[in-house]
């Protein structure tokens, strides 16, 4: 009967996804190992792929022990960007991103100015109803500006100027 004898300095221990896959005898010392455990092979098939085994044996050697981990974690992120887009690899994600950014605030700014009309055609509305009357419209679109004050009432608009948020504020007073 065949005994067979892990690679790793023995013990039972499996070679990490590094040695596995470049066929290899994993060492206690192996620079792979703690960042490429064996049940994860695709962490490192796909970063081996892109940058290659020794590539990455001496980035990993360079970089002090504590910043290793974040930089597996990157080489992996770039890894499998580059896999699915080879030509942009994570600046097509993330330029991607920052395109819906963009069409997110865009929309934001067209609901908040929405709600802001909204807002004075209700304010406008209640003025109406209380005694307000106005030679205008009464259309909600119509009201772009004050109207004339009669004796009795003051209209003002006031522009209220809140981080990224431009409100009009109509007040009505007696």
């Amino acid at each position: 009967m065949k005994e067979v004898v892990a690679a790793g300095g023995g013990g039972g221990v499996s070679p990490c996804a590094a040695c596995k896959l470049l066929r290899r005898r994993c060492s206690p010392g192996c620079v792979f190992a703690p960042y490429f455990p064996a049940g994860e092979p695709h962490r490192f098939a796909s970063v081996h792929k892109v940058f290659g085994a020794s590539n990455i044996s001496k980035l990993l050697q360079e970089i002090p022990a504590e910043h290793r981990g974040d930089a597996v974690s990157s080489l992996v992120y770039e890894a499998n960007a580059r896999v699915r887009d080879p030509i942009y690899g994570c600046v097509g994600a993330i330029t991607s991103l920052q395109r819906q950014v963009e069409s997110l605030q865009t929309q934001l700014a067209l609901a908040q100015a929405e709600m802001v009309r909204l807002r004075m055609a209700n304010a406008y509305g209640a003025a109406r109803r209380n005694g307000g009357g106005s030679s205008a419209s009464g259309s909600p679109s119509s009201i772009s500006s004050p109207t004339k004050a009669t004796p009795d009432h003051h209209h003002h608009m006031a522009a209220v100027n809140r981080p990224g948020v431009m409100e009009l504020e109509l007040e009505c007073s007696r």
